[in-house]
Parts: structure tokens; C-alpha cells; sequence
């Protein structure tokens, strides 16, 4: 007998189908000098009060926004296509980047994919509905269609990222912005580029950015498989500590559903097999398990 039909619990994980074939990050054999700045960090990170954080938040965001500014305000190619001195989301991008550094919408795939990403498919519509014989009447369309592709795309690519809306936006409702048309690819690429150079110099002195770069969970294994590596080092820690419980089973004939719970243990995770976590879920539950 066929386990039920639930449309709803339907579930993509791009990871699954590219972290296989990703390297590993190499940033722990690089001099520590270096690899600090990158993010890497042999031992846990001990957290900050918010006092510092404010204050780390306040340097980077200034920082940060200035530099993008200036540069932009230097290279004339930006002034002959009409550029503004900076796009609107990265104010917003700001907040992410400097202070709530440790969520996954503010590491690097998020917030460097999130804004190309965004801003290909906000000037994609933006020139589709230009051909329109009411394009201007229809401007309040587009934009919304534009978010709304937006936040899907990045949603099944694992690039969300809050303020590439606001960028997928303003590249069709901003005149200026919309005027640039495809220009506004490497001035968003420019932008993404610095401010993330000015995360990894000032987050890492008291900090830790980013947490990962591609994604918390295991990368690599095809690689390691074809390569002849044993099951044992083919297993992240994360997959050895977690174990699946069967929440349906036959009954007279029926399905009976038991109730559904986690368990934390030192050292081993349970949870149901129905139940869907993403990397950062399953990194959080590990860390909580090495606390008992």
C-alpha cells in the first residue's frame, strides 16, 4: 500500500543536487592571519554583547556605504549610463552584512546571488514589458511581478536574500534605475564585491563572517566516493549524529500516525522522517546537542 498524497509537503533542495560536487572549502590550511579574515575559526566563536555589536554595525555600515559611494562616483562609465550614486537596497543590504551577520540570508551565496540574480530578472522584465504599447500604465504590474520572481527564484535557489527584492524593484518601478537597463548587473556586482570585502576586514576582528560561504552542510562526496575514501569519511558529522523515526505505520490494514517529536541527545539527534530541515535547522540541533 502507497504512503499517502501530500502535494504540500513537496519539498526542493538545490544543495542536494550541487553540494556533491563542490570541494570543500580549503580555508583551514591557509596561515591563520588569513584565514581569520575569511572566516574560519578552529575553536567556537564566543558571542558579543550588543554594546560592541552596535558599534561594529555602526563602523561597517558606514564604512561599507561610503566606499561603494565613492568608487561609484569615480568611474565614469557609471555617470555616462546614469547610475545613482548607490542602489537603494544595499542601505538595506547593510543591515544584514554588519549586524546580523550570523543569518544565513546575510553569508555570502545570499547576499552576492541574491542581488545578480534579482537584478537579471528585474531588468529582464522591465525590458519585456517596455515592449508594451502601455508600458508606463502597466509599471506598477511589472514591479510586483518583478519581487514576486524574484523571491521565488532565489527561494528555490537558496540565495534569499531581503533586500535583492528591493532590487528586483527598483529595476523596473525607479526611473533612473530602469534606465540603465543591463548596466545595472556590474553596478550591482561592484557594489556586492566591496561590501563584502568590508564584512570579511571588519567582521572578523571581534567576529566571525561569515559562518559558511556556500552552505552549512556537507560538500564534496561524489568527489570523496570516486576517489575511493571510506564510508566513514563520505559521512559529515551532522548526517553520523542524526537519525530518522518512522512517524506512519500499518495497522489492520491502515495507516496510524504516531506523534511527532525530536530528540536531543549528547551526541545524537532524532527526529521524524517526515519532518524536512535545512542546513542551517540540522547545524543548529548539532550544536545543541554538543552543549548536554
Amino acid at each position: 500500500m502507497n504512503m499517502p498524497f501530500h502535494p504540500s509537503k513537496w519539498h526542493f533542495e538545490i544543495d542536494n543536487y550541487l553540494n556533491p560536487w563542490l570541494p570543500a572549502a580549503p580555508w583551514k590550511h591557509l596561515p591563520s592571519p588569513i584565514a581569520r579574515f575569511v572566516g574560519y575559526r578552529p575553536e567556537h566563536q564566543r558571542p558579543l554583547g550588543n554594546i560592541a555589536m552596535v558599534f561594529w554595525a555602526f563602523i561597517g555600515v558606514f564604512c561599507s556605504l561610503t566606499i561603494i559611494e565613492t568608487i561609484s562616483r569615480a568611474i565614469p562609465s557609471f555617470e555616462e549610463h546614469g547610475a545613482p550614486i548607490i542602489i537603494g537596497s544595499f542601505g538595506a543590504a547593510a543591515v544584514l552584512e554588519f549586524y546580523a551577520i550570523e543569518s544565513p540570508l546575510a553569508q555570502p551565496r545570499n547576499a552576492v546571488l541574491g542581488h545578480i540574480f534579482s537584478s537579471i530578472i528585474g531588468v529582464a522584465i522591465s525590458k519585456l514589458f517596455a515592449l508594451g504599447p502601455i508600458s508606463r500604465e502597466m509599471t506598477w504590474v511589472a514591479g510586483s511581478l518583478s519581487c514576486a520572481c524574484a523571491v521565488s527564484f532565489m527561494a528555490l535557489t537558496g540565495t534569499v536574500h531581503p533586500p535583492a527584492g528591493a532590487t528586483a524593484l527598483l529595476a523596473v518601478v525607479d526611473k533612473d534605475v530602469a534606465r540603465m537597463g543591463w548596466f545595472l548587473l556590474p553596478v550591482i556586482l561592484l557594489g556586492c564585491i566591496l561590501m563584502q570585502c568590508v564584512a570579511l576586514l571588519l567582521n572578523n576582528i571581534q567576529r566571525r563572517f561569515p559562518v559558511y560561504w556556500w552552505t552549512p552542510g556537507e560538500v564534496g562526496r561524489r568527489r570523496q566516493q570516486r576517489d575511493g575514501q571510506s564510508s566513514i569519511d563520505n559521512g559529515s558529522q551532522t548526517e553520523a549524529k542524526f537519525e530518522m523515526t518512522t512517524t506512519h505505520h500499518l495497522e489492520e490494514g491502515k495507516f496510524v500516525a504516531e506523534e511527532a517529536k525530536v530528540v536531543i541527545k549528547r551526541g545524537r539527534v532524532i527526529v521524524p522522517d517526515d519532518m524536512y530541515l535545512s542546513p542551517e535547522e540540522k547545524m543548529f540541533l548539532e550544536e545543541l546537542s554538543e552543549r548536554l
